[in-house]
């Protein structure tokens, strides 16, 4: 397949629509290849209260559940090739308070494909003391349902997974994912708790009255000090666009194409969602990736505003980084948004 420019032009313009309309303060995306990034732009503002301030290229973005799968998911992948952790693991094998009613059936496939029997997510910052407390809270909690029935979404999966990994490498998330993933990719504006001003802004923080702009807007990422499996990872487009690239090459550099199959292929076929290890397969549901999108593309997305998509078979990635939330989260649009300019993107495929 060969990118037709003039086409991609059309999935460009829909964001300065979007901009203008209101769908979201600002934007930066980036479509690429195997070969090279093909087209990467920057649109609006990366904040509009206190102050407006022009989005940028290299701005940061709170990636939230992206966290997921560039950073947890990889480093599980990492782990399982050098012999550290198996996806049939038990989870009590790790955590000894993971007790219950289903639990002893619960092994680490079932916290990677989100089938554990979880809630989607509840306020630890409320319920618990801190990060330890919040995990053994986890641990206490009885299932909503049998492992292996239903594929719910759920925050906790991450959570849990991220701190056995933290177990294996012997330190914490930030530190590990830093050796094992951004340092080798160059990575080198990924990071948990981000220092700087070129920061896309998110929701503005009730207490203070003012938008939070490098602090982790999920709330229980940020009661755990900014660092989680699930969300708390920043990151611009450039570096994205080198992970993507790693990804659209099967993995090359990071992982094999061996544990890169496996990551990518649908483990939860006649369940409610279709999921590989961390990622979202298309296959035929409604997705962001796209209404034409082929069933083997996979992706995620998160709540902020920020997604990624990659398209194997036909050579391409997608990258659309928002400030969906900044001032609000009520502001649902990307929803409907994220499909429509995947779509245009998906349009400029030619033969």
């Amino acid at each position: 397949m060969i990118i037709d420019i003039n086409r991609l032009d059309r999935a460009f313009d829909l964001i300065k629509e979007g901009v203008s309309k209101g769908v979201f303060p600002g934007a930066v995306a980036a479509v690429g290849t195997r070969e090279r990034v093909i087209r990467l732009e920057s649109f609006g503002n990366r904040c509009l209260y206190p102050e407006k301030l022009s989005m940028n290229k290299d701005t940061l973005f709170d990636l939230a559940s992206l966290t997921k799968v560039v950073a947890t998911n990889t480093l599980f992948m990492i782990f399982l090739e050098k012999g550290l952790i198996s996806v049939y693991d038990n989870v009590s094998y790790y955590l000894e308070k993971f007790k219950g009613k289903n639990k002893d059936d619960v092994t680490i496939f079932n916290l990677l494909t989100h089938t554990a029997g979880f809630v989607p997510c509840k306020p630890l910052y409320k319920l618990c003391k801190g990060y330890e407390d919040s995990i053994d809270y986890i641990c206490r909690c009885g299932l909503s349902y049998k492992p292996g029935t239903k594929c719910v979404y759920s925050d906790f999966s991450y959570i849990l997974l991220a701190y056995i990994l933290e177990k294996i490498g012997g330190d914490t998330l930030d530190i590990l994912c830093d050796r094992y993933i951004f340092k080798p990719l160059y990575m080198e504006n990924t990071t948990f708790k981000p220092k700087g001003n070129n920061i896309a802004a998110t929701e503005i923080d009730k207490k203070t009255k003012k938008p939070l702009i490098g602090v982790c807007h999920d709330e229980n990422g940020r009661f755990f000090g900014g660092i989680s499996g699930h969300a708390g990872l920043f990151s611009d487009i450039y570096d994205l666009c080198k992970f993507s690239n790693m990804l659209v090459n099967e993995g090359k550099g990071i992982i094999s194409y061996a544990s890169f199959k496996a990551m990518t292929t649908n483990h939860t076929l006649g369940l409610e969602d279709n999921r590989g290890y961390g990622w979202c397969i298309k296959g035929d549901k409604n997705s962001f990736m796209g209404d034409i999108a082929f069933p083997e593309t996979f992706g995620h997305n998160g709540f902020t505003g920020t997604s990624l998509w990659v398209d194997i078979k036909n050579n391409i990635y997608a990258i659309l980084l928002t400030n969906r939330v900044h001032p609000t989260r009520d502001n649902l649009r990307i929803i409907r948004f994220r499909r429509v300019f995947s779509n245009a993107v998906l349009a400029s495929l030619t033969r």
